[in-house]
Formats: structure tokens, sequence, C-alpha cells
């Protein structure tokens, strides 16, 4: 179900500016993977970056980046996943990578619906039967909590450095709140959104995360509507080096997490099918 919310005071260029940070990349495609193009609306193509284990019926992990990354930056963290028995399915936002356009808040989360709907396609067209979780790291968990909220097919939630509150974001930003007039009811709605996501969730967080403090990250994960919910913080991580922090124990803990819910794993060579 696409999402009909705007988001006009996010919208505001002044804001735009402090929440996305685009850059254009369109790396040689890595070993084992392969790009997709999405169209959202015509002449706006996001790029998307697919990383397949050769099993149809593994765990596929659709995922939204940060507001600095692009997809290609996941060019060596995808064949982690894949070493855990999971595709790993990465998405830019328009404006990032080789993603035309110019991205908003409105069109991030309004893309994130068509995406779905694309990458369901897309798997069912590739003969490939693995459930679907949605992940969405720091700005990405924007896009990921309102698929979640919003769409049955989706079978799990993941979270990692994820917002919560949007105005402490936006200060932290140095976003002038007042002179914009934004207020909480104008943000994201995170909490809001994650109270009413009831399918298995699993957030990670930096301890020491400067950008989103942990408490706050506590409080997303205490408002989440699911029965089976889990929060994990990462010792002497801040907001950009968890992967740094844990390695192999980052994929690791995903996929147990996977696994959990009943969802199959095998683990397999990488390759498409």
């Amino acid at each position: 179900m696409a999402s009909s919310v705007t988001y006009e005071k996010l919208d505001q260029p002044e804001v735009l500016a402090l929440i996305f940070h685009p850059r254009r990349e369109d790396t040689a495609l890595p070993a084992g993977a392969v790009d997709h193009d999405i169209e959202v609306e015509p002449g706006v193509v996001l790029g998307g970056r697919f990383f397949m284990v050769d099993d149809p019926g593994a765990a596929n992990i659709l995922f939204f980046h940060g507001n600095g990354e692009v997809v290609s930056d996941y060019d060596d963290i995808g064949p982690q996943f894949n070493e855990q028995g999971m595709n790993f399915l990465a998405v830019d936002y328009r404006g990032y990578g080789r993603s035309s356009g110019s991205p908003t808040v409105t069109s991030m989360i309004s893309d994130a619906h068509l995406v779905l709907a694309d990458v369901k396609k897309w798997l069912a067209a590739q003969g490939r039967t693995g459930s679907l979780v949605v992940m969405g790291r720091s700005l990405g968990s924007v896009p990921a909590i309102d698929l979640a909220a919003n769409n049955p097919e989706v079978k799990a939630l993941i979270v990692e450095s994820g917002i919560a509150q949007t105005m402490p974001l936006l200060l932290n930003l140095g976003v002038d709140v007042q002179a914009l007039g934004i207020t909480e009811a104008d943000g994201f709605g995170n909490l809001q959104k994650v109270a009413t996501v009831l399918k298995p969730s699993y957030f990670l967080h930096a301890h020491l995360d400067q950008i989103i403090p942990v408490d706050l990250a506590a409080g997303l994960h205490s408002m989440c509507g699911a029965a089976s919910k889990e929060f994990q913080t990462i010792p002497g991580a801040d907001h950009n080096n968890i992967f740094e922090r844990t390695g192999k124990l980052y994929f690791q803990a995903i996929q147990l997490f996977v696994r959990k819910i009943g969802m199959p794993m095998r683990r397999k060579k990488p390759g498409i099918r």
C-alpha cells in the first residue's frame, strides 16, 4: 500500500540540504551481483544493486542506507550477507548513485513502496520464494519502518542506528526548527508507525552514537508493537563504525534473528540464478 502522506515541513530546502547528502556514483559491478533499475515516475529511475545466493528459498533483505551513503558503499557488505545465506538488495534514493531526480522526504517514503512492489515482481520472476525483510540504517529507518507498518508481505523489520524522534535529529543537524515552524508532529512519525508494526523486529544501535543517542533508540524499540522484538547495543561503537566494531558478528546476529523467526537459512555460494 503506497504512502499518500506528504512531509511539507521537512521538504523545505533548508531542511533537505541537511537531511540528504546525495552523491552520484556508478562503480563497476562486483562479481556475484546484479544492478537493477526501478522507475518510480516518468523520467526518474532508482538504481539498485542486488547480491544474491544460489538458493531460491533464501531470505531477502531489502535495504535502505544512510543519508551520506550510496549502494556501491555496500559492495563489500553484500557478500557478507551472502556468506550467511541471505540475499541483500540495496536501493538508492533519488539523486544518489545511479539514480536520477532529487531527494525529498516525501519521495523517499513514497518511492519505497514502489521499490517494494518492483522487488517483489523481480524476485518472483527469478523464481525466488524466500521471505522479505526490510532493513534501514539511520535515515533508511524511515522508509523501512513505513514499509513494515503498511505492508503485510514484509515479514520482519531490522533497524540499525534508527531514528526515533525527528526533532532531536534536526537540532543535531543544525536545522532552525523554530524559524521554519517545525514541530515533532511534522516529522517522520517513526514512533507512531513502529507502534503499529506487529511483525518480528530487531533493533541494533551503537552505544556511543553521537547523532542518534542510544536512549532514543531504546524508546523506538520500546514503542514497537511486535510481540517478538529485540534490542542490541554495540559497545564502543559510534554512528558510523558499527561494521568495523563487530565484523562477522554483525552478520551472524542478523542471520540468527532471521533463523529465529522461522525463515529458511541455507548457506550457498553467491550467484545469480
